[in-house]
Parts: structure tokens; C-alpha cells; sequence
């Protein structure tokens, strides 16, 4: 992971971010943490995926060879 990735990331902690999976899946929820392999942890998430059913999915682990996208707050 390059040096820009790690700061952009430090810099959102604490912040909503979104975050495209393979297979379509859109979660939106705080960011906790990461590693270097792009695991995130996030909390308080909803799964965004379908706009007329957000399911509150809490915290969770995301493993980082499904993320596709994360998308920070606009600043």
C-alpha cells in the first residue's frame, strides 16, 4: 500500500467513509481502523446497497481483497 493510501486513510479515521465490495455490495459506516492489506474495520455500517431497505449491519470486519472503492467525505 502506497505512503498516499496510508495517510488518506489516517486522515479519515473517525470519519464516514463508503466502500464498494466485489460482487456490488455499498457499505457506509466509520472507519476504525485498516492494516496494510486493506482489512477496515467500520462501525456503526449500513449496507447502502439497496437505498429503499439499509440494513444496520453495526460493526464489522471487512476483508480487504473484497474492497474495490473507498470513497472519503468530501473535504
Amino acid at each position: 500500500m502506497s505512503e498516499m493510501t496510508i495517510q488518506i486513510l489516517e486522515e479519515n479515521l473517525g470519519k464516514t467513509v463508503l466502500v464498494r465490495l466485489r460482487g456490488g455490495k455499498n457499505l457506509r459506516g466509520r472507519l476504525k481502523g485498516f492494516d496494510q492489506h486493506l482489512n477496515l474495520v467500520l462501525e456503526e455500517t449500513d449496507d447502502i446497497t439497496d437505498a429503499e431497505n439499509i440494513e444496520k449491519l453495526g460493526v464489522i470486519i471487512v476483508r480487504g481483497d473484497n474492497v474495490v472503492i473507498i470513497s472519503p467525505p468530501p473535504r
